[in-house]
């Protein structure tokens, strides 16, 4: 057994010197220049250290938003354009989703919609666009009723306006 265990170890080991050898001597090709050997060895374990880094895990933990559909859009829409004061927002561009389990009664959702400025006239003409001129992002709470999953207007909060260029 302990015959075993020694192999493994001394195949791992000629792997890393291995390893390490094409490394430098590669180094040595690309720049033309005798390797860094201390550099390269730093390189190398920050770049392993990063991969067991403990923000990376949360990384992988936080999952994505998922999709939901709403049944009160057009109310939703008038409370977006009354608190964010844009002179309209987009139903068809409206994107809700939430971090919540669908299966539970209430779910925070956030919502982003595109808005619109009001039309600016030039020389007495009135031109009309059709471009969006701000995303406008809220978040609210919803609650499953009889005709679907309805958003709670009073808990709409516009959490940022980013204005489009």
């Amino acid at each position: 057994m302990a015959n075993k265990i020694l192999r493994i170890v001394l195949i791992i080991v000629l792997f890393i010197v291995f390893f390490e050898l094409g490394l430098f001597s590669s180094y040595t090709i690309v720049t033309a220049e005798a390797p860094n050997v201390q550099g390269l060895i730093d390189m190398q374990i920050s770049k392993i250290q990063e991969f067991f880094n403990p923000e990376k895990v949360n990384d992988v933990l936080i999952k994505d938003p998922t999709p939901v559909n709403i049944s009160n859009k057009k109310d939703v829409a008038l409370k977006m354009e009354s608190l964010s004061q844009v002179d309209g927002v987009n139903i068809n561009s409206m994107n809700i989703t939430t971090y919540d389990d669908t299966d539970n009664e209430n779910l925070t959702v956030n919502i982003e919609a595109l808005g619109y400025a009001s039309p600016k006239s030039s020389s007495g003409q009135i031109i009309i666009s059709q471009d969006p001129s701000y995303k406008v992002i809220a978040t609210a709470q919803a609650s499953f009723k009889e005709n679907g999953l309805r958003v709670d207007e009073n808990t709409l909060e516009i959490t940022s306006i980013l204005k489009l260029y």
